[in-house]
């Protein structure tokens, strides 16, 4: 393993996350590790001289939204930089998106999944090798908080993964490559997500009018939350806002709607 001495000084700030490529067929061998699919929001979490902070993969603070997730994360080592998952668990253990979107009546069920370590006290660990980043992490991260847990990886076939998972009713399996580098913001295919559930999601939205425009989107449905707007959000999503307030009866999907919206 590459001492930490060795490699190059970063500042501890936002990453973009690296993204998985969504496949048709599990990659398989021995130079490939798996992960349980979290069914959740993406989130980088940083210490940076002793202030913590917790952002969306769009760069969206959610300090506001779990900020017993902050406290949780008291002891992420100063000037580091975690990526992870904020996922509720049911009953049984499993990730349930439906619960997460109760977040204020589910603030119990909801934990932060470290999967990476991208800088440790102000060292860049990106262009190490996964399996070596995994090492690291988890050697030098140790949480008091039941909150925060560390993502496990499997090194198994693929056929053994997914029969495990099918068993326990998860939604699916991401894959790795021990060798991969933290490539920020990029989709290269050496992460690779694998979905068994594949049914179709359904958003069901609005939107509430303001001095730009639009002051937040709101949503029913997988991945869609309430959303704060900016000028600039508010500039880009014109277009949408004036289909949306055109009524459709495209019945092309079965489905007859009108839009709705709340004025100030």
């Amino acid at each position: 393993m590459q001492s930490l001495d060795s490699l190059p000084r970063r500042e501890a700030a936002f990453v973009q996350p690296m993204e998985c490529l969504a496949v048709s067929r599990l990659p398989n061998g021995v130079d490939w590790v798996y992960e349980i699919k979290l069914d959740g929001y993406r989130a980088i979490a940083i210490n940076s001289n002793g202030k913590l902070s917790l952002f969306s993969k769009n760069r969206e603070s959610f300090n506001r939204h779990y900020p017993y997730l902050i406290e949780a994360l008291s002891d992420l080592p100063e000037n580091t930089v975690i990526d992870g998952e904020v996922v509720a668990l049911d009953d049984a253990g499993r990730p349930d998106f439906n619960l997460l979107q109760h977040s204020r009546s589910q603030a119990l069920r909801i934990c932060y999944f470290v999967f990476d370590l991208l800088v440790y006290q102000n060292h860049d660990l990106t262009r190490l090798p996964f399996i070596e980043r995994r090492q690291i992490m988890s050697s030098a991260l140790k949480f008091r908080s039941p909150r925060i847990r560390m993502a496990q990886h499997f090194e198994t076939s693929a056929e053994e993964v997914l029969r495990a998972v099918r068993q326990q009713g998860l939604e699916g399996v991401v894959a790795k490559r021990k060798d991969s580098r933290y490539e920020a913001g990029r989709r290269t295919g050496s992460w690779a997500k694998y979905r068994l559930n594949r049914g179709q999601e359904l958003v069901i939205g609005g939107y509430v009018s303001g001095a730009h425009g639009l002051d937040f989107i709101e949503g029913i449905g997988r991945r869609f939350h309430s959303i704060p707007m900016g000028w600039e959000d508010a500039f880009y999503t014109r277009s949408l806002v004036r289909r949306l307030s055109r009524p459709s009866n495209d019945s092309r999907n079965g489905i007859g709607m009108r839009p709705f919206h709340k004025s100030l």
